[in-house]
């Protein structure tokens, strides 16, 4: 691969989303060497699929762990490797092909993550014993209002980020993946750092509501005045 082709296929990957995620520029190189040699016959909607596929096998070893082994759940990581190739990858191999259908992939996307997001939270339940099941469910509903913001955001700015500062999809599928390796060797680690995980993303959630309601009056304001 000539630095020439890479060059051009990190373009074609990169013009549609504002990335400020730590991994971003190791991620862009990965991703734009996967797109030139994924073969022909794979489409974007497959890679949805597989994606989403990686998604259920996360759910499946938390069920496994549960029944069988705590060790099952390093089929976790691998499944979101499986995610991360999927869902990174779909939208940016119809951008490099030319067959990208912006407003489908868009309204596509957005529902597959959400019915990953609650296939991961279902199989946490599933792990967690009582009283901490609860947190499997706010994870869920928080990440959700974590959608819901970006959305917004979106709506208001023209602008869409999938990254909440330094961290995006990415850095947090290695975070969980890591938690999850630990509950390997120390078992019942997961509950103490799922609390901290679930308060943070609650605080960041709050913060970033404020953000986008400030924008929303501001936009209000602009439109009163362009009316006058």
């Amino acid at each position: 691969m000539t630095k020439e082709s890479m060059h051009k296929s990190k373009k074609l990957i990169t013009n549609d989303r504002e990335r400020t995620n730590i991994l971003r520029k190791w991620e862009q190189q990965a991703i734009a060497f996967f797109v030139q040699i994924i073969p022909g016959w794979i489409s974007s909607n497959n890679l949805t699929f597989i994606g989403f596929l990686g998604n259920v096998l996360i759910f499946v070893s938390f069920v496994l762990a549960t029944y069988l082994s705590v060790e099952f759940l390093l089929l976790g990581v691998l499944g979101f490797a499986i995610s991360w190739f999927g869902d990174s990858l779909d939208g940016r191999l119809a951008y490099y092909r030319h067959l990208e259908r912006k407003n489908y992939g868009f309204a596509l996307d957005i529902t597959v993550d959400w019915l990953g997001i609650i296939m991961i939270g279902l199989g946490f339940m599933v792990y967690m014993e009582e009283p901490f099941r609860v947190i499997g469910f706010c994870f869920v509903v928080f990440y959700g209002w974590e959608m819901l913001t970006t959305l917004i955001r979106y709506k208001l700015t023209g602008k869409y980020s999938i990254d909440s500062g330094l961290l995006g999809p990415t850095e947090v599928r290695i975070i969980i993946s890591l938690i999850l390796i630990l509950e390997v060797f120390v078992n019942g680690s997961i509950i103490y750092i799922s609390i901290l995980a679930t308060t943070f993303l609650f605080i960041t959630n709050i913060i970033d509501t404020k953000k986008v309601l400030k924008l929303s009056d501001e936009a209000d304001l602009s439109e009163k005045t362009t009316n006058k």
